[in-house]
């Protein structure tokens, strides 16, 4: 038997302030897009937004449905609009941030398996990484300098 052993590095800023100050631009865009968040269920309300090479921005938010799991993430949402308008554009940053209806979330909350998996599919065709900033509704902000930095053991299409 052989073991492996795989590591993790985020960096941790205490709050938006300690951020460049085009990422903070990028994740006040995260936040306006979380205001707009459809979450009638779930009362959890993201916001994703993404600066692609050019320096547009891309926003999304949670889109959910009644008949789940017809709804879709925030961060896919933006991802698809990016990839659907902005072929062929590399991903430079993208910036999420939560907001609980029920409490208030001042824990950085990543995105979830599903939007790794979309997210990686973008990074290994660009072939360049694609950092993530995320928060919760306030406190402290992560940044993964990639998206193998949370899903170090990513499918591709390699596989295929």
């Amino acid at each position: 038997m052989k073991k492996i052993k795989i590591e993790t590095h985020l960096e941790v800023f205490d709050s938006l302030l300690e951020l460049p100050k085009d990422i903070q631009d990028l994740m006040n865009k995260a936040q306006q897009a979380r205001e707009k968040a459809y979450a009638p269920y779930s009362r959890f309300m993201v916001g994703a937004a993404l600066q692609l090479e050019t320096g547009e921005i891309v926003m999304g938010s949670n889109q959910e449905n009644a008949a789940f799991p017809s709804g879709l993430c925030a961060e896919r949402v933006a991802v698809f609009h990016a990839g659907a308008n902005y072929p062929k554009k590399t991903i430079k940053h993208m910036a999420l941030t939560v907001r609980s209806l029920n409490h208030t979330v001042n824990t950085p909350t990543p995105p979830c398996g599903a939007c790794r998996q979309a997210l990686a599919e973008y990074e290994v065709n660009q072939k360049k990484p694609l950092a993530i900033y995320f928060m919760g509704e306030t406190g402290p902000v992560v940044k993964a300098a990639s998206v193998k930095e949370l899903l170090p053991l990513v499918f591709d299409s390699s596989y295929l």
